[in-house]
């Protein structure tokens, strides 16, 4: 007696995987829509922090860059430090949203740089 076929059901059709995408595309635009001005409001804080500490860290007490990253708070692991060591400053960054840089002058200790027009 030959044996019954089953029906292999195949993927769900490639239509289906696009509503997916377009819903989780605009999940992600409605979330960035609401939590977004924070989010970047918050990079900046961290970068502008961040380059100031690590500008004093590193110009004023003279320990090495990747000595001051130790002292980032927790939370900041997305900010990088960078250093110009000739003009005698630093840069933190937060990747495609924020970046700051703090730079030591005679007398005042390590002062951000001013925020351009539109930042």
């Amino acid at each position: 007696m030959p044996k019954a076929r089953r029906s292999c059901k195949s993927s769900p059709p490639r239509r289906s995987w696009a509503l997916v995408a377009l819903v989780l595309a605009a999940a992600l635009a409605a979330l960035f829509y609401v939590y977004g001005s924070p989010l970047v409001g918050n990079a900046q804080v961290a970068t502008a922090y961040s380059a100031r500490i690590a500008c004093s860290c590193r110009f004023v007490a003279e320990r090495d860059l990747a000595n001051c990253e130790k002292d980032k708070m927790a939370g900041m692991e997305w900010v990088t430090l960078s250093e110009d060591v000739e003009a005698r400053s630093v840069t933190a960054t937060i990747p495609l949203i924020a970046s700051d840089t703090a730079s030591l002058r005679d007398g005042y200790g390590c002062v951000l740089q001013p925020w351009k027009d539109g930042d």
